[in-house]
């Protein structure tokens, strides 16, 4: 089973997150039941079967990647577990010389918002919804303290592990296998909160944003990233079924809609940071995630629709302040 040992006691030692680490233990054995995921017995077994290779040099500013001197075998070996636990949706990774061709350049994400955010050094993150935690490891990168990351997929878990297996136990970073719910309210414990890629999958916007200010502390950042629609304020997409073959997508909001909901919500010092539409060089299909993409999720005449005939994936990024 994957190890919490040294995140236990961090918590255990921060007076706001003593008591939510005090729950975490049963929260996490619910989060990673083989009982509720049939694949997951699989995918710890892989897990197990990565070799041990020490780490030369470690690079998370530029990229995330290791060095060290691996044999053909161990490397093979390497390969073999990781190719294991495909789909990998964020990335790219560089494991001593496998380059990990992740669905989405989440790379480049990080560059176009990472000079536009507070710095984050000696801060605490949160990472909400952050998958296998590709950006959580440039947060470190960046000069975080402490990043702590939530996702509900114990697929993204383990593809986690298997990246901190490489990069060293030691590193200040975890992947916890809980939704935003399993968090206290009035937490208020970290100074910045990241929210890519999350909201527009919530049934209720608000709550989400509520739910967000509670993990801050007062004059913390949040860092919201989401989908949204060309519009005025009170703008707003709900499609009817699906939106880009996702069938869990509830609210589109226009940038000025978004910022009147975070004002809302109490936030201040609202900044659109950056607007960039997702293209297809950025989200696709690779050997590393061989399922339907993006270029199938668009209309074929019209690559600014999707498929259903709404507006192309657009994405947003905000920062506000508690």
């Amino acid at each position: 089973m994957i190890d919490y040992h040294q995140l236990y006691q961090f918590l255990a030692d921060h007076p706001r997150l003593k008591p939510w680490g005090q729950a975490l233990p049963a929260l996490v054995e619910k989060g990673l039941s083989p009982q509720r995921f049939g694949d997951l017995p699989g995918w710890l077994q892989a897990l197990e079967q990565l070799p041990t290779i020490t780490a030369d040099q470690i690079d998370l500013k530029n990229q995330v990647a290791v060095w060290g001197h691996a044999s053909e075998v161990q490397i093979a070996q390497a390969d073999t577990a990781l190719r294991a636990l495909i789909p990998w949706r964020k990335g790219p990774y560089q494991i001593h010389g496998i380059h990990i061709d992740t669905e989405w350049r989440s790379d480049w994400k990080w560059e176009r918002i990472r000079d536009h955010i507070a710095p984050l050094k000696h801060r605490l993150v949160l990472d909400v919804g952050c998958g296998n935690g590709y950006h959580g490891w440039r947060m470190l990168g960046d000069g975080a303290e402490r990043v702590i990351g939530i996702d509900p997929s114990p697929r993204f878990v383990v593809q986690f592990s298997a990246i901190k297996h490489f990069l060293g136990a030691q590193q200040p970073m975890d992947v916890l296998p809980l939704g935003i719910e399993a968090l206290p309210r009035e937490l208020k414990a970290f100074d910045t909160t990241f929210s890519m890629g999350v909201f527009y999958h919530r049934r209720s916007p608000m709550d989400h944003l509520r739910e967000l200010k509670d993990t801050l502390k007062p004059g913390g950042q949040l860092v919201l990233e989401t989908l949204v629609i060309e519009g005025k304020e009170g703008d707003v997409l709900v499609p009817p079924g699906r939106y880009a073959m996702m069938n869990n997508v509830w609210f589109l909001p226009s940038p000025a809609t978004l910022q009147a909901w975070l004002k809302k919500c109490g936030f201040k010092d609202i900044q659109l940071i950056d607007q960039s539409p997702t293209t297809c060089n950025e989200q696709r299909a690779t050997d590393w995630m061989t399922f339907h993409s993006l270029e199938k999720f668009l209309d074929p005449e019209d690559p600014s629709k999707t498929i259903e005939g709404h507006p192309g994936p657009l994405r947003a990024t905000f920062t506000a302040t508690a």
